[in-house]
C-alpha cells in the first residue's frame, strides 16, 4: 500500500499492489476502484502493462474517460436520465446529453472507497466498500456496495461485486478498463483477434440507447462468434457502426450451466498474450476506443490515439429500467446483488 495522492476535497488516496507467485502485478487505487496497471507476461515471459491509464491521481481526477474504473450506480446509459420504479419516476443527470451515463456527474468512479487488503487461499486482493446514500445522483435507496479484486496464482484478476439496499433501487456495476495486450495503448489494437460468445446484440438509436430489439449478429459487422481481428470490419458501411463511431454495443451472451460463462477471448498476435473474460452477467459492452483522439496524455506521456484500447464491460443491458423485455436491474430490500467477472491471462506459444 502506498500514498497515491490527495483529492481536491482533501481525501487521502492509496494504491494497493497485488503480486502473485508468477510475478503478475495489479495496482488498484481506492479512488474509483481504478485498475491503474495490470502487468502480465508475453510468450517470452516479459511482463508488460496491458491497461490504459495515468501515472498520477491528479490526471484521473481531472480528465478520465473511465480508465480502469468501477462504474455505477448504473453502468452504461439510461434514456433521458429517467426511469420509473414502483410507480414513481426518478430523474438522473443527463451527463451524456440527452442520456444518463455511468452513474452521473459523480458516479462510483469519482469517489474514494474504503479499502481492506487481504490474502487467502484464492490469492491476494483488496476489498473496496462504498455507501451511496439515498438520493445520491438521483437514485433511490441507500446502497451498500462492495467490490473485491483478487489476483490469483493462475494469472486471473477476479472481480466480485455485491450490494444491498434499504429501498427498491436499480444497480448495474462493471469495471471499465481499456485494454491493449500489445503495449498498453502505445499503438493500435485493431489487429487483436476477438471472439465474442454472443449470437445476438441490442441495436441502438443514434443516441446509443437500445431500441428494445434483440437482433442476431449473423450477417452483420458485429459477428465475432468466430475469431476475427477487431479492425477487420470496424469501418464497414453500417448504421450501427455509424451510431457508435465504431463498436460500442451491448452483446447478449450465450449463457451456460456453469456459474461463470465465457464472454470473450482476445489474442494479440505479436506478444502472444491472451485474455479470456468469464462472467455471471447476461451482457458485455464491447467498445473499441472510438473517442480516444490523441488529446489524452497517459502513462509515460503516451498520447492515446483512436482505437488504441478496447473495453469489455460485463453488465446488464443498457436502459434495462425502461425495457421490460431486458433482464431486470431492480434490487429490493432483503436481496443481495451479486455478480462476478474474471479476466484470465495466458499466452499462445
Amino acid at each position: 500500500m502506498e500514498h497515491f495522492g490527495t483529492t481536491p476535497e482533501g481525501e487521502d488516496v492509496r494504491i494497493y499492489k497485488l503480486t502473485n507467485a508468477g510475478g503478475v502485478e495489479a495496482r488498484i487505487t481506492d479512488y474509483g476502484g481504478i485498475v491503474v496497471s495490470l502487468k502480465v507476461p508475453d510468450r517470452d515471459g516479459v511482463l508488460g502493462d496491458v491497461v490504459l491509464g495515468y501515472d498520477t491521481l491528479d490526471d484521473y481526477v481531472k480528465d478520465n474517460p473511465y480508465f480502469g474504473t468501477i462504474t455505477g450506480r448504473y453502468a452504461n446509459r439510461i434514456t433521458n436520465g429517467r426511469f420509473t420504479l414502483n410507480g414513481k419516476t426518478y430523474q438522473l443527470a443527463t451527463n451524456l446529453p440527452p442520456n444518463h451515463l455511468h452513474g452521473g456527474e459523480r458516479g462510483f468512479d469519482k469517489v474514494v472507497w474504503g479499502a481492506e487488503p487481504f490474502a487467502d487461499e484464492r490469492g491476494v486482493g483488496v476489498v473496496l466498500s462504498y455507501v451511496s446514500v439515498d438520493g445520491e445522483e438521483g437514485y433511490p435507496g441507500t446502497l451498500n456496495a462492495k467490490v473485491t479484486y483478487t489476483l490469483t496464482d493462475d494469472n486471473a484478476l477476479r472481480i466480485d461485486y455485491e450490494a444491498t439496499t434499504d429501498k427498491p433501487t436499480i444497480v448495474n456495476l462493471t469495471n471499465h478498463s481499456y485494454f491493449n495486450l500489445k503495449d498498453g495503448g502505445q499503438s493500435s489494437m485493431l489487429d487483436h483477434v476477438l471472439t465474442l460468445n454472443a449470437d445476438h446484440f441490442t441495436p441502438t438509436d443514434k443516441t446509443q440507447i437500445p431500441t428494445g430489439e434483440i437482433r442476431p449478429v449473423a450477417g452483420t459487422p458485429l459477428d465475432f462468434r468466430q475469431a476475427t481481428p477487431i479492425g477487420a470490419r470496424s469501418d464497414q458501411e453500417d448504421e450501427q457502426l455509424k451510431f457508435g463511431f465504431g463498436y460500442d454495443h451491448n452483446f447478449v451472451l450465450n449463457q451456460s450451466e456453469d456459474a461463470l460463462w465465457l464472454a470473450a477471448r482476445v489474442q494479440e498476435p505479436t506478444t502472444g498474450r491472451i485474455m479470456e473474460v468469464f462472467t455471471s452477467e447476461p451482457g458485455v459492452q464491447f467498445y473499441s476506443g472510438n473517442f480516444l483522439d490523441g488529446s489524452i496524455s497517459g502513462k509515460g506521456g503516451v498520447a492515446y490515439q483512436r482505437r488504441t484500447g478496447f473495453c469489455l464491460e460485463t453488465q446488464h443491458y443498457p436502459d434495462s429500467p425502461n425495457r421490460d423485455n431486458f433482464p431486470s436491474t431492480v434490487l429490493n430490500p432483503g436481496e443481495t446483488y451479486r455478480t462476478t467477472t474474471v479476466h484470465k491471462f495466458s499466452v499462445a506459444r
